[in-house]
This record gives structure tokens, sequence and C-alpha cells, in this order.
């Protein structure tokens, strides 16, 4: 049990190796609270390779927390277009808005002020404070749970707060004099690159091997134990690229709830035949020259699934009765791609126009 454990002999191991084996990233080479902030919450859920060229593009255009409390909401949800989670960047624009408030526009160096700012909580909160600030408080991720529970070998549940906290109460006495920034960053650099999440753990290149019951009694697979999630709903769509020469459809969804106020192709509930297809677009005021049936795709939230079927629809013209339905516009692709979020849930759709979204647009961009 991590309790019974003496966590303290994993300190000077940790640091030793960390500063031999630390990755160049672009947050690290300036540590200031607001990239530390901005790189931390594109982490959560994403991969760091992933995140890199958000991150630069993210900071080049909103480059501190006036100007991302300043951002209009449809800017906002473009240049996070492709990470997902949207709902991050705009607990993010909240949260700066009141940093600019109440604190001048830095973020506080105070643990304690940094949780009640929209959209951090108790890890968010203690990177921002160790790494930034060079506060001795615990960050505590997936990667920093791994380890430990690995090392102690201990078996609880890493999805129970009261378990989270026990590694939060373990960590905090062992946090070196003036490193805790290093410290913390370099629990979650093993868990990232050492001991991995899925396949087989890098045992011989870790600093704890000696140290590690995981590793003694070979129990790593078995290791951390977290409890089963819940069942996620699965919800069938019938999604429709209905096009008018190199114009396109789009419809913005509501301002609440999943994906809010993004842009998406028209859908409908089920999947549906040619002819309700057909239906549907006639209710809309709109004369069909051809459907033709796409590909089938996939998309995985947190707790949705999404089964979808897909129809090219070409219509006649473009009719005064659907420029005047609320929340729908017709959009030339290039001003999708260019100005119109559209989340990755249809990426295997958006190729059917030439829009690029996310990090194929970005790569795009970086080969001209």
């Amino acid at each position: 049990m991590l309790a019974d454990y003496p966590v303290g002999q994993l300190v000077e191991p940790l640091l030793e190796w960390y500063g031999g084996h630390a990755r160049v990233l672009p947050w690290r080479e300036q540590p200031t609270p607001y990239r530390v902030w901005v790189s931390e919450i594109m982490l959560q859920q994403t991969r760091v390779e992933a995140v890199k060229p958000f991150f630069e593009r993210f900071i080049k255009e909103l480059p501190d927390t006036a100007a991302l409390a300043a951002c209009s909401e449809e800017r906002l949800l473009k240049l996070w277009e492709g990470l997902g989670y949207y709902n991050r960047v705009r607990n993010m624009q909240k949260a700066a808005q009141t940093v600019v408030q109440e604190y001048n526009g830095q973020l506080p160096a105070d643990y304690e002020a940094l949780l009640q700012l929209k959209g951090i909580g108790d890890y968010t909160a203690g990177a921002i404070a160790s790494i930034a600030y060079g506060i001795p408080v615990p960050a505590v991720d997936g990667n920093v749970l791994r380890i430990l529970m690995r090392a102690s070998e201990d078996r609880s549940d890493i999805g129970k707060q009261s378990v989270k906290a026990e590694v939060k109460r373990q960590l905090s006495p062992v946090i070196p004099k003036g490193r805790a920034g290093a410290f913390n960053q370099a629990l979650m650099e093993l868990g990232a690159t050492v001991c991995v999440p899925n396949g087989e753990p890098k045992c011989a290149d870790c600093p704890w091997q000696p140290q590690c019951l995981a590793y003694l009694h070979k129990s790593y697979h078995a290791l951390p134990v977290k409890g089963s999630p819940k069942p996620r709903k699965v919800e069938e769509k019938t999604v429709l690229l209905i096009r008018d020469g190199e114009k396109v459809l789009l419809h913005r969804r509501p301002r609440s709830g999943l994906l809010a106020g993004m842009y998406e192709f028209p859908n409908l509930p089920g999947h549906k035949t040619r002819e309700e297809v057909a239906g549907f677009i006639g209710k809309m005021a709109l004369t069909p020259i051809r459907i033709e049936p796409l590909e089938e795709a996939r998309h995985i939230f947190s707790h949705v699934e999404w089964r979808m079927t897909g129809y090219m629809v070409r219509v006649a013209q473009l009719e005064d009765g659907v420029r005047q339905k609320p929340g729908y516009l017709f959009a030339e692709a290039a001003a999708s791609e260019e100005k119109y979020a559209i989340p990755a849930a249809f990426a295997r759709y958006t190729k059917y126009m030439n829009i690029r979204i996310g990090q194929e647009k970005y790569a795009g961009e970086d080969q001209k």
C-alpha cells in the first residue's frame, strides 16, 4: 500500500533521471503561468505530439490572458478545432476574464486562488503553482497515479477521489525544496515515456526499477486498478452534405450541450434511406438533383458514441427559405475551413468538400 511505502526514496533517482531525459517542449522553454495553464488544459486527454502545433498557434494569436478574455467565441472555437472537449476552452476564457478583472491579468500565485478559477481543478492548479511559481504542491494526474500505484503495488481504485487525496498526502512532504516544478514534471514525464499506460512498460529505462514492487513481483500489467466506466450511449445519425457547387450547408449547434455553438453538417437521428433523405430535403425547400450514399463513420465522445452514415446531396440552387432558417448558412468550402469550427466528429465527411479541419489543416499550412 502507498501509505506504507517509503515514497521519499523515489525523489532523488527521479530528479537525476529527469535531468537527462526531459523532453524539449514549447511550453517548457518559457514556463510562464499563462503558457503552463494553456498547455495543461490542452494536454488533458490529448497526446503531447498532437498538442504542440495547437499550442504554438494558440499562443501566437492569444499571447496572454487579456487576448484570451477578449477573443470572439467563433474564433476561439476555431483555434481549438481538432482538440475536442470544447468546454475546456470556454472555461479557459471565463477564467481569463476573471483574471483580467480581479488579478490585473496575471494568474494568481496561490494554489487556493487558482482553484477558484473556472475549469481549473486540483491537478491544473498544482501544475501552474509548482511549475510557474515554484509553490510546493502536488500535481496528480493519471500518469502520477499509475506510476505510484505500481511502485508501491497499491491495488486501490484510482478512480476514487479518496485514493487521489491519499496520493497527494503522501507526495506533499517529499516535494524537494526549490524544485517543486521539476519534481512534478518528472513524475508526469516518467509516466508518459517510461511507465506507460498501454503496452509494456520500459522497466529497463526506469530510475525506480530497484524500488518498484510491481517490477519485483511482475504485477505491473494488473496495475493501476480502475473501476469499469459506464457504458456509452450509442446514437445513430445520418449526416447530409447538402451542396450547390462549392457551397455546402452548415448548421450551428445550440449554444449549450454537446459541441455547443459549433458548426456541423445537417444530420438526422437514425440511419435514413435515400427516400427519407429526399423527403427531408423537400421540407427544406430545396430541389435535390442527386443523392449519393457516403461511407459510414463512428466517433466516440466521453459518454456517447455516434454511429453515422452519410449522403452527398446536390441541390439545384440556393433558396431564400434556407437562407432565412435560423442557424443555417451556405458557405464556400474555403470559408468553412478558415472561419467555421467544425468538430472532428465529422472528419470523415469534410473531405468530400475538400475542407480540412484541426491538425489536418495545420499540416497543410506547414507544407506551404
